[in-house]
């Protein structure tokens, strides 16, 4: 009979002859992973270089080599005229060298549970990979453009303040935060707000926000609309939440009101998702008057507003219309916003403005996904809010972005005049371009990678009625911004001389 040690050898090693990893390597890490997990006990004693080459049907030297590179580990040891025994190295932390290639199931994690569980389609990630050396996105500010210099000794001021260690041993929530009262005082200043720390929660993004909202707003089958192009990621969050999302057309006003006096007032709506400054995507302000229907139907069928204020920050001519919701005198409105937006993403953060039951349920939800917070975070957003930063690096940003805005406008009247139209924003990272002929921007994408541009899927938009691209510019520079717009032309035309 064969020794359990021999069996087990049989049952865990395997050689892979399709990789490039020498074979004693493949043997002797799959022998690591016996030891560490038990399989293999301390004092165990490994067959001999004979016994262990016809087991794995390789040259004994082969076999030599698996023993030596255990030796020289630290995992066996190996007794002259005696035989190899097993041995654990003093540190019990050795680091487990298992390949990443499929040698042998005992050592790869199972890619399917042995047990059933609901896998969610609407949250099935968007995200594409390309190794072009240019890409359009959405809408999205440069990083480049982050002060980094200040940034670290901000940072290693917020961290030395002593206050911050009484900050993590607080126990009482009755006292609101240093970072909450002065967001409050930002917010009452530049958006027209009359709120308090309690009308206030602040997340680690816009997308949090608009979930935790969600999850309390929302139950399976509630009625949910939103513009009929819409933003997709929140699309995403009411369609998980069980809402029945219908679309309602945007116009050059806004989103068309009217149309949901005509179709939806015979039942109920839970909630109308809006951006009111730029929708999303075709960046149409809603107007004036569209804003005090809204605010008029919501008050009378009692249905909140959600109203993402996603790029309040960047206004380039004049200033932003103050969001629906500092006009609210009836608590419909739910107000999501991004602060930080000059910084790098991990320092922004996102918050919430909405009446203080609101809050408070809302909080319940944050603390289950975000107890900890980040208080380092809010030291230094504080501090920069009260010495005016925040406000003078928005401003100094707005020069560069505006510029950005206007060399793209040029160049598109220079290379697609006759090809795209476009209304030149009063703020945002991005335009909306819309063809003049539809073409299958499908098709258009691919030809652009060719040519090391790529346009995700997620900024294209094409229906019986729509051909068009929200083209984000925020993150390239006017030579950046040249080179796309040639690539882009150029993949046009062979595109068209198929």
């Amino acid at each position: 009979m064969n020794s359990p040690v021999f069996d087990l050898l049989v049952q865990l090693t395997s050689i892979d002859k399709s990789i490039v990893q020498p074979a004693y390597v493949q043997v002797a890490q799959q022998i690591m992973n016996a030891i560490q997990r038990g399989y293999l006990e301390k004092g165990s004693k490994l067959p001999g270089t004979r016994a262990l080459s016809k087991l794995l049907k390789v040259h004994r030297n082969t076999a030599v080599a698996i023993y030596d590179e255990l030796a020289s580990q630290g995992w066996v040891d190996i007794i002259p005229n005696k035989g190899t025994f097993v041995v654990v190295p003093e540190d019990s932390k050795a680091k487990i060298k298992a390949t990443t290639q499929h040698i042998n199931q005992v050592y790869e994690y199972p890619k399917t549970p042995g047990f059933p569980f609901q896998q969610s389609f609407n949250l099935a990630s968007t995200k594409e990979g390309s190794t072009a050396k240019y890409s359009i996105n959405d809408g999205r500010p440069d990083l480049r453009l982050h002060p980094v210099h200040q940034f670290s000794r901000w940072y290693s001021a917020a961290m030395k303040r002593k206050p911050l260690i009484n900050k993590w041993n607080k126990t009482s929530a009755l006292i609101p935060s240093v970072f909450s009262t002065q967001l409050c005082n930002y917010l009452n200043v530049t958006r027209g707000f009359h709120i308090k720390p309690t009308n206030l929660l602040n997340t680690r993004s816009t997308e949090m926000s608009l979930y935790i909202v969600s999850q309390v707003l929302i139950s399976p089958g509630d009625l949910v609309l939103v513009g009929q192009l819409s933003n997709y990621v929140a699309n995403m969050i009411f369609q998980q939440a069980g809402a029945r999302i219908k679309t309602v057309p945007v116009d050059d006003g806004g989103l068309d009101i009217g149309y949901i006096k005509k179709h939806f007032i015979h039942e109920p709506i839970r909630c109308i998702y809006v951006c009111s400054n730029r929708d999303y995507p075709t960046t149409t302000t809603l107007s004036t008057k569209r804003r005090l229907q809204l605010l008029e139907l919501a008050k009378i069928h009692g249905f909140a507003i959600i109203e993402d204020d996603f790029d309040h920050d960047f206004q380039f001519e004049g200033s932003s219309m103050l969001p629906m919701a500092s006009a609210d005198a009836n608590g419909n409105m739910i107000y999501l916003g991004k602060l930080g937006q000059s910084l790098f993403p991990s320092f922004h953060t996102g918050f919430v403005v909405a009446p203080e039951q609101v809050i408070t349920e809302a909080n319940n939800y944050l603390q289950l996904l975000d107890a900890q917070g980040d208080l380092i975070q809010e030291q230094m957003l504080s501090e920069l809010i009260s010495e005016g930063e925040i406000y003078r690096l928005k401003k100094k940003n707005i020069v560069t972005y505006k510029q950005r805005r206007d060399t793209l406008c040029t160049f598109l009247k220079e290379y697609f005049d006759d090809i795209l139209d476009w209304q030149i924003p009063s703020g945002g990272l991005d335009l909306w371009l819309r063809f003049k002929n539809p073409i299958s921007l499908v098709k258009l994408a691919e030809e652009t990678e060719k040519l090391d541009l790529f346009m995700p899927k997620t900024i294209l938009y094409q229906d019986k009625n729509t051909c068009a691209i929200r083209f984000g510019y925020g993150h390239l520079t006017e030579e950046e911004l040249k080179i796309i717009i040639e690539k882009l032309k150029l993949a046009y035309l062979q595109l068209a001389a198929v």
